[in-house]
């Protein structure tokens, strides 16, 4: 869809009426087929993430306050009210590093879209086909919003991903409560109001669990708002790209209202995603990549190292530079301590962000030698690619130069499906046997027959006859 043939309540009326109207029947195959392969990323990422303290500390706190209901904490027994729920499983999805992204929108939409999406379902016990439904419209919500926000936010601190993912959460959970145009709207209006996050987690001084909240604030947000439009609570029509809308307010000038319906219809967010290969930050991939491939299958000990120059964009240079992070969010943001990981060990093994791992001599003395600076292609190339130049030379006499403008996993290098399976099965590995995660697997390729969504999260509960592996 074309500026020039905007409806005359413009575009966020036109996204709005278009997510509200979809239909699985009228959709491209492969839209459906990309949709599944985003949740069965998200579940893996929320199963994996649910052990981990920050997601242990949320869903204690959830269940303190007594925010009974029928939405599932994934990988748990309890149950809570969607809201809540989705708090608590967006904060396990995005807790690690490992959750999908799109990149030129520079918004992680799975960790928020889906637990959004799932919560509302069981919520009003909707089947799977709404379930789908939901997960399309939020991932196109969240890139087309992240995408009129523009970068200039992202550079002043925002965190792009807080920023939209309330418009791509309200999104997933009105299409699956199936609200009219004018509720949606309104739900819409009212999860501009409750956008917000900062990028302080990425200062160097260590991240803390701040980041992985964002994503389940964000989720809460969008399932809240979109059950207050239900009940009737209204909002602005125009508070996302009207007078100061979320839009005009946040990106002034630099706005890119038309973005939210360019090909509207014709390119699909859920087509674009980002996989993620390593548990680290996106702009890190790409020299982790190259790293892995020069040094072969064994690693290489870090005294072996004589030189490693990594060349990438002012961001990533500015923002992820920290030699010493403290904690694990913080090695997950460093350059250096992700470039000096892939030479010595297993980057892609979650351990290796954890406790003394972190402290390890040898690595960390290597982290502090390596030299980063910026390179004016992956200048040019940023925020559509997210690349990395890289210069390796051992102490044997070999040298090793490389680039990459898009690491493994991007939609122009996408991970193929053995590779999405393998990636799945290693993060459930300790939550469940082979056998189930294989039931799991084949219940969200056929996600649209399910009467309920319930079925669905059932299979994630602990089991008394898994009770080994959960």
């Amino acid at each position: 869809m074309k500026a020039e043939t905007l409806p005359k309540q413009g575009a966020a009326q036109a996204l709005i009426q278009f997510c509200q109207a979809l239909s699985l029947e009228a959709m491209p195959e492969s839209v459906v087929d990309y949709a599944k392969w985003c949740l069965l990323d998200s579940l893996g990422c929320a199963l994996f993430g649910s052990r981990q303290p920050w997601a242990t500390i949320m869903a204690e706190e959830m269940l303190a306050e007594g925010s009974r209901g029928r939405s599932s904490l994934l990988g748990r027994s309890e149950t809570l009210a969607a809201p809540a729920a989705a708090l608590c499983n967006g904060t396990a999805t995005h807790g690690f590093e490992l959750d999908d992204l799109l990149d030129e929108a520079i918004v992680h939409p799975g960790a928020i879209v889906i637990p959004a999406a799932l919560a509302a379902a069981e919520a009003i016990d909707a089947p799977g086909s709404r379930l789908l439904l939901g997960i399309i419209a939020g991932y196109e919500a969240g890139n087309r919003v992240g995408l009129a926000i523009g970068v200039e936010p992202a550079r002043r601190g925002h965190h792009q991903t807080a920023l939209a993912g309330p418009l791509a959460s309200v999104m997933a959970a009105g299409v699956v409560m199936n609200l009219s145009p004018e509720q949606l709207t309104a739900a819409v209006g009212l999860a501009c109001s409750t956008s917000s996050g900062t990028k302080s987690f990425a200062a160097g001084t260590g991240g803390g669990m701040m980041k992985r909240m964002h994503a389940g604030r964000a989720a809460e947000a969008g399932v809240r708002m979109a059950q207050l439009a239900a009940r009737g609570f209204t909002a602005p029509p125009s508070a996302l790209d009207g007078h100061f809308g979320l839009l005009e307010v946040l990106s002034g000038k630099s706005a890119r209202p038309e973005q939210l319906v360019l090909d509207l219809g014709k390119r699909w967010a859920v087509e674009q995603v980002y996989v993620k290969v390593y548990p680290c930050c996106a702009w890190i991939q790409a020299t982790v990549q190259q790293l892995v491939a020069m040094r072969g299958a064994h690693p290489v000990k870090a005294e072996e190292v004589k030189k490693l120059r990594i060349g990438v964009c002012s961001y990533a240079a500015r923002n992820n530079g920290s030699v010493a992070p403290p904690d694990t969010m913080g090695a997950q943001y460093s350059l250096p301590y992700c470039a000096a990981l892939a030479v010595t060990a297993d980057p892609r093994e979650p351990a290796m962000y954890f406790g003394q791992q972190l402290d390890e001599p040898a690595r960390r003395e290597l982290a502090r030698r390596i030299e980063l600076v910026v390179d004016p292609e992956m200048e040019a190339a940023y925020p559509k690619h997210y690349g990395a130049r890289v210069h390796l030379e051992l102490a044997n006499g070999k040298s090793y130069d490389s680039a990459v403008l898009d690491p493994h996993g991007m939609p122009s290098d996408p991970c193929n499906d053995e590779e999405r399976l393998a990636k799945f099965r290693l993060l459930v590995r300790d939550r469940m046997s082979e056998a189930r995660a294989s039931r799991l697997i084949d219940a969200v390729r056929n996600i649209e027959n399910l009467r309920s969504v319930s079925d669905l999260t059932r299979m994630m509960k602990p089991d008394q006859r898994d009770s080994a592996a959960a």
